[in-house]
């Protein structure tokens, strides 16, 4: 029989990736507005060494949060021996949950492939050691970045996830988990609430990436934390689903794709 009062911690819904060192408004008064909108979690996304650092700092002070340490893909060529090695230092703190962002974007290539590459390899290589999960930008690079993937054996998150179905059923098979922003809300993104629907529900994760991909009711401002409610009712929509009933289930697979959340 299912427990009539499950905790709250699971009720309430997770933002499995957000910025906030690039939010304009400060970074408490953001949290207790998720808070407020029925947001009990967020991960806050490190893009390089120093803000990996600022995340921590974030995840220290406000209840709820939590960081991860990483490199994304347009500084990957900036990833030198001491960046590397202060992203390894961050990864042993226990507030820092996942390795990223890291990953492959061949759209704006603002740094070359084999650096991009280099780079996602370290990142796979630390999460192997370190037992937590991968964080993956994908842009333009399905084939190579499954590859990647395939050679590295980590746990692995799709943070805003941009393929089509069948893609998404290839990543589900795998076991990777696909977390879905803002714009599976835009109406021009057919392709991406037919992957929503096409995937496992207990594969799949919502995030907003703020400040970026606010969804359609607020398009062309920032985006925000409590935002990740209008990701939620977007996939629910599209798979014909109640949304407490997606909340739930994306907020425990956070909790399972996130061990260090818990």
């Amino acid at each position: 029989m299912a427990d009539a009062n499950p905790s709250p911690r699971v009720q309430a819904a997770v933002d499995t990736h957000c910025h906030l060192f690039l939010l304009e408004e400060e970074a408490p008064q953001a949290v207790r507005a998720a808070r407020d909108a029925g947001v009990g979690t967020l991960v806050c996304v490190g893009i390089d060494p120093d803000s990996s650092r600022r995340s921590l700092e974030l995840a220290d002070s406000l209840r709820g949060v939590f960081a991860t340490a990483g490199m994304h893909p347009h500084t990957a060529s900036e990833l030198d021996h001491r960046a590397g090695a202060e992203i390894e230092e961050l990864l042993s703190n226990r507030h820092v949950v996942g390795v990223g962002e890291t990953g492959l974007d061949l759209f704006r290539m603002r740094s070359p492939w084999e650096d991009q590459e280099r780079a996602l390899r370290l990142h796979v290589a630390l999460s192997r050691e370190t037992g937590k999960p991968l964080v993956v930008h994908v842009r333009e690079a399905w084939p190579e970045i499954l590859r990647l993937l395939d050679e590295g054996s980590a746990d692995v998150i799709l943070h805003c996830f941009s393929g089509d179905a069948v893609i998404a059923k290839e990543c589900a098979a795998r076991g990777y988990y696909l977390s879905f922003a803002g714009n599976v809300t835009y109406p021009k993104n057919a392709h991406l609430r037919e992957a929503a629907a096409a995937a496992p529900l207990d594969r799949l994760l919502v995030e907003t990436d703020s400040p970026f991909l606010a969804p359609q009711r607020r398009r062309g401002r920032d985006n925000s934390p409590a935002n990740v409610i209008d990701v939620i009712d977007g996939i629910a929509e599209a798979r014909g689903e109640d949304p407490d009933a997606v909340r739930q289930a994306t907020s425990a697979n956070a909790m399972r794709a996130f061990p260090g959340i818990r």
